[in-house]
């Protein structure tokens, strides 16, 4: 099952940002899952769902957003490692 949701926005948006619609829908897509993704509301399987991406698609989005791929802090690590 899909939703349609219709956002209205100015046309010059799409100049200004040197996109279509079609486009600026999958990018703003994907800029929503990787911000969802950084603080922590989505995992990266639900992200490339969201996004509509592959999960591969979906780090290289990361990396392009300078968004660890990584959901712990190295202190979470070391602790889950049991090391101080």
């Amino acid at each position: 099952m899909t939703i349609n949701i219709n956002i209205e926005l100015p046309n010059d948006v799409f100049s200004a940002l040197r996109s279509n619609p079609e486009t600026f829908v999958q990018e703003m897509r994907l800029a929503a899952a990787v911000k969802w993704y950084e603080v922590g509301m989505v995992s990266q399987s639900k992200g490339s769902e969201i996004a509509g991406v592959s999960r591969h698609q979906f780090l290289e989005a990361l990396n392009r957003y300078n968004v660890s791929p990584f959901q712990v802090t190295p202190e979470e690590l070391a602790e889950e490692l049991g090391r101080d």
